[in-house]
């Protein structure tokens, strides 16, 4: 990329070590009188589920990485540039000569589902933990992980999501890392990008999933600390559809009739029954606004036009032309179809990047080694700047301490395991209802209470 990314004024901290019995705070928790907690406070607070793995020897054997991402479901069209992001990184990385000298191995390639069938997550979590791998990529959906990640922590193996970004998943466990934001970052992107745009009431077309609610709380606090007011969907209205709902007119007019100026819809795969619905009764598309979990290509699903000037974000930066024809002709080749999307390509591929590399740092292909590593090749102990696996591989050997420097614009991660910066792109849809990108903005990621 041509912007440099210098990490070192960035950094707010280092990952929890193997062993560590960290609390990570789910909710508010209180105490009585007498300073016992009570139950409710008790039960507020989780213990990480992977306190007790600990570390032993090194393993030397190959780099084993399992994936579980959205092979169907409602996010299955993040499944494409999630499969060229990490597939085309596991190849520069065995180009350069692999880990410790032997080529990454992926097994086994599970499917992640969708939020409507959370069986799907569950069955592949456990064929993850029964098998060697010790990394788990996956899944995209926040909602989707919630429901399997104890099972991966538990069993001591490191999960890193390249596109969750629930805030409940910050700091959730020591082996649970991801490079993607959290929507404390994406939110007031958002809602800012709302309110320049001459907006003042806002109304909310949201799933009742943690994603869905956790990122419409967030926007919501932008728009009405920024003087605007939401007219539908507003937290505690109880106005959430549930995810895989087919039929939307009632929300859609009842959005409407508030009067809003614009309207969020915060959804997934359900976007593509709420437009139609939008369009129907009228709604000026310019007015409409979407998140990454939506903003992807419509074209051939609407008539060209129908989007036209509607906007989204997504965390991440924009890949570059080159970068993207890696992308596109890696998958190309692997499956026979261009890339539509690249939405969290970028971050796959740093994903396993630094995998790879916190497991040649040191010098061991096991889970812990990998988890007591991670922080440290993404430059949150400051170290050479290096841009790939090749580059930052040779300083390794050297016995350099490096910044691994992410094709996604991440900054090193903090102690809640999250980026301790990130980009949020802004993308407005064109006369064939695709999403181009105009604009991104870099923000810091505060560290949630």
């Amino acid at each position: 990329m041509s912007v440099t990314r210098s990490r070192a004024a960035r950094v707010i901290g280092g990952i929890a070590m193997v062993g560590a019995s960290a609390l990570v705070l789910v909710g508010c928790a209180g105490s009585s009188g007498g300073g016992e907690a009570t139950a409710e406070a008790t039960e507020s607070v989780k213990a990480d589920p992977a306190a007790g793995c600990t570390a032993g020897d090194p393993s030397t054997g190959p780099l084993q990485i399992a994936t579980i991402l959205p092979q169907t479901g409602n996010l299955a069209y993040l499944n494409p540039p999630a499969v060229a992001g990490s597939g085309l990184a596991i190849q520069d990385i065995n180009a350069a000569g692999g880990v410790l000298d032997q080529p990454v191995v992926v097994d086994p390639v599970t499917d992640s589902g969708g939020a409507a069938d959370m069986s799907v997550s569950t069955a592949s979590a456990n064929e993850i933990v029964s098998s060697d791998a010790q990394m788990a990529l996956g899944a995209e959906s926040s909602g989707v992980t919630l429901n399997f990640i104890d099972t991966i922590m538990e069993a001591c193996r490191v999960q890193i999501s390249p596109a969750n970004t629930a805030d409940a998943l910050s700091g959730y466990s020591s082996y649970y890392f991801r490079t993607a934001p959290p929507d404390r970052v994406q939110g007031p992107a958002l809602g800012n990008l709302i309110l320049s745009d001459g907006n003042t009431k806002i109304a909310f077309l949201v799933f009742n999933d943690p994603y869905g609610t956790g990122l419409r709380d967030q926007v919501e606090a932008t728009v009405t600390d920024g003087g605007g007011e939401i007219t539908y969907g507003a937290s505690g209205d109880g106005t959430e559809f549930p995810p895989g709902q087919e039929t939307f007119s009632s929300e859609v007019t009842a959005a409407i009739d508030s009067e809003p100026d614009a309207i969020v819809v915060l959804a997934f795969d359900e976007t593509k029954k709420i437009i139609p619905e939008l369009q129907a009764q009228g709604w000026d598309m310019t007015k409409l606004y979407f998140s990454d979990g939506n903003t992807a290509s419509y074209a051939g699903v609407f008539d060209a036009g129908t989007l036209e000037g509607a906007q989204g974000t997504i965390p991440g930066y924009y890949p570059d032309d080159a970068f993207r024809t890696r992308l596109n002709d890696y998958y190309k080749t692997v499956a026979g179809a261009d890339l539509t999307d690249y939405s969290y390509s970028l971050e796959s591929y740093d994903a396993v990047t630094l995998t790879a590399l916190a497991a040649q740092k040191g010098g061991g292909t096991d889970a812990a080694t990998i988890q007591a590593n991670l922080a440290a090749v993404s430059g949150a102990d400051g170290g050479e700047e290096c841009e790939d696996f090749a580059s930052c591989k040779a300083l390794l050997d050297a016995g350099e301490d490096i910044a691994y420097q992410a094709k996604s614009a991440i900054g090193p991660f903090n102690e809640q395991n999250d980026p301790s910066s990130a980009q949020i792109s802004v993308y407005k849809y064109d006369a064939d209802n695709k999403p181009v990108w105009y604009s991104s903005v870099e923000m810091d990621v505060d560290v949630a209470e």
